[in-house]
């Protein structure tokens, strides 16, 4: 059983520290990897990414559905998306998507996406299912296209409330393309001692990291230490249950990285000092699942 590796998470990190945090994750190229949005750090983290981005050539995964202002505007002048569409702030329809390749593409300096979320589905205005068949179709358009690599869902509680499911996705997706070989490699939640509904189905090889899993997809778990509140939550006694020889951030993390199915975590470390904690972390034996297991069951009984 190994864990999971990092990735540089930008949401929560930082604008002034971002050029060096990327730096850092680009020491170790094997497995770095850079995750944003058009939404991020007030619309400018993609720009902000470019310059950094071009000396240190990391895969990225960027996102489409969450509006900004400015990209309402712009979409509205450019006939990529209705006034309906642009009162509600978030649109995952096909014009919109192709659009927003295309703005990604240029924000981030590159000529081909490595993987692109259909971001937050659950937020659509109707039906999240009608809302990801037109952006499947979209994005399988840009794979063919050859301007995408990889497309995935990024949802916040998509699954935990059913709103969502991987069987689903998958058979969204393979319409989308016309064949089960689809584009479809990856989807993004939360996974913590926190947010923990598919962290249990996990360990009874049930729910969507588990079904994402089988399919070969890519799981990256978001918001690990619960947006930095987790350290502050835990006890000493469930550090020591967990890993005594780290720190408690550094457990939990730990952690959720040991979680079956989970093959990347995304952490916004704005300093050298929170990097090298998290990579110390990681090169830590996964936690069994029988302890994992013990901890999710007494946090569940509190």
């Amino acid at each position: 059983m190994r864990t999971a590796s990092l990735g540089l998470g930008t949401y929560r990190i930082r604008p002034s520290a971002l050029n060096e945090a990327v730096a850092r994750a680009a020491t170790s190229p094997a497995d770095a990897w850079i995750d944003t949005a058009p939404n991020y750090l007030d619309g400018q983290a993609q720009s902000l990414l470019a310059p950094v981005l071009a000396r240190h050539p990391i895969l990225v995964s960027t996102k489409v559905g969450c509006l900004t202002d400015q990209a309402i505007k712009d979409a509205l002048s450019n006939r990529a998306l209705t006034i309906e569409e642009a009162e509600h702030s978030h649109c995952l329809s096909a014009s919109y998507v192709h659009w927003q390749c295309a703005r990604n593409r240029t924000e981030l300096g590159r000529d081909r996406l490595d993987l692109v979320f259909a971001h937050n589905p659950e937020h659509t205005a109707g039906d999240a299912y009608e809302a990801l068949s037109d952006a499947f179709t979209a994005l399988e358009a840009e794979a063919a296209a050859g301007t995408l690599t990889a497309y995935g869902v990024a949802t916040w509680d998509g699954f935990d409330t059913g709103t969502l499911t991987i069987p689903t996705l998958h058979q969204l997706a393979s319409e989308a393309a016309g064949t089960e070989q689809h584009h479809l490699r990856a989807i993004q939640l939360p996974v913590s001692l926190v947010t923990a509904t598919a962290f249990t189905q996990a360990m009874d090889e049930e729910g969507p990291i588990s079904q994402a899993a089988a399919l070969g997809w890519q799981v990256y778990a978001s918001a690990p230490l619960f947006g930095g509140e987790l350290p502050r939550l835990a006890t000493l006694e469930l550090t020591a249950l967990l890993a005594p020889h780290l720190t408690t951030a550094q457990a939990c993390l730990l952690a959720a990285a040991s979680c079956p199915g989970v093959t990347r975590i995304l952490l916004s470390a704005s300093t050298r000092a929170h990097w090298a904690e998290a990579q110390a972390a990681l090169r830590s034996p996964a936690i069994p699942t029988s302890t994992l297991r013990k901890v999710l069951d007494v946090l569940a009984a509190t």
